[in-house]
């Protein structure tokens, strides 16, 4: 069913049976609204505008936040079933959470612009450290993308599209926006699931080196993640030198946007982003 197969005059009745303390005839109405899916949202929209009743406008907030979740939820499985599993994508549906109306085309074209800048400076013949540092040059001193060292623990570092806007962000988006633009020029760049950092690897065949875009495109070793394994008196483990997948990145992004949310006592927040990470690795 969908909200076209209710008149407005159906529609406003609906909405204003939200008011009643009858908790059978409620529950039935938020059903009933749940059932006509996003499209009713921009009709919810309206009558909260013009209401003045302070319970009805509520019971609106949570049935548009109840809709929206709803509809994140189905981004989340739909990209976790994809053969694909595009990068870009899973970051758009992450972000959707906080920013129901944004959209994929939008980011596309705003990794286009990046990719292009990149590209009017790259050589493709060059040397793979070469490649890299004109890269560096053009994400983190010409467009000036930088740590959000003032607020790392701010959701926004988690949303892509904030982290495009402010150019600034945690080690995994920066990490997220590198990639976007590594894998347009067909470099073999890969992220690396670290312990408390995320970084990148550039791998083919004998080549191996390590990218942490935290710290500008800083290029380093793999001694040199043993000496950071060590200082964490961890054991040494292969996902710690190796590539990881897209579903480990976005898995990664919202364990990140839940501490987020639990830090500024958002725990209903912190609640639903649990839930996403669990629909991402539900193997049934």
């Amino acid at each position: 069913m969908t909200g076209n197969e209710l008149n407005n005059n159906e529609l406003s009745a609906l909405v204003s049976l939200l008011d009643d303390d009858d908790r059978e005839i409620l529950h039935h109405v938020k059903g009933k609204i749940m059932s006509l899916g996003t499209g009713i949202i921009p009709f919810l929209e309206d009558k909260w505008e013009n209401s003045f009743n302070p319970s009805i406008q509520k019971r609106i907030e949570e049935l548009i936040h109840t809709l929206q979740f709803t509809e994140v939820r189905q981004r989340i499985l739909q990209w976790k079933s994809s053969e694909e599993q595009d990068l870009l994508e899973g970051l758009w549906a992450t972000a959707t959470y906080s920013y129901p109306e944004l959209l994929l085309s939008d980011l596309r074209k705003e990794i286009e612009q990046i990719y292009y800048e990149t590209w009017m400076q790259f050589k493709d013949d060059g040397h793979p450290l070469d490649l890299v540092k004109i890269i560096n040059s053009v994400i983190f001193s010409k467009l000036r993308f930088s740590p959000n060292t003032k607020n790392f623990h701010s959701p926004g570092n988690s949303m892509i599209n904030v982290v495009l806007e402010t150019k600034k962000g945690n080690p995994i988006s920066l990490c997220a926006v590198y990639l976007l633009i590594s894998q347009k020029l067909k470099l073999p760049i890969y992220g690396v699931n670290l312990p408390n950092l995320f970084i990148l690897t550039y791998k083919k065949g004998d080549v191996q080196f390590y990218i942490n875009a935290f710290n500008r495109g800083i290029i380093f070793s793999r001694e040199d993640i043993d000496q950071y394994i060590s200082q964490l008196q961890l054991q040494r483990e292969e996902k710690f030198y190796e590539p990881c997948s897209n579903m480990d990145l976005i898995s990664r992004t919202l364990r990140n946007l839940s501490v987020s949310f639990e830090k500024l006592g958002e725990l209903a927040k912190k609640e639903e982003i649990n839930e996403l990470i669990s629909l991402l690795n539900d193997n049934d």
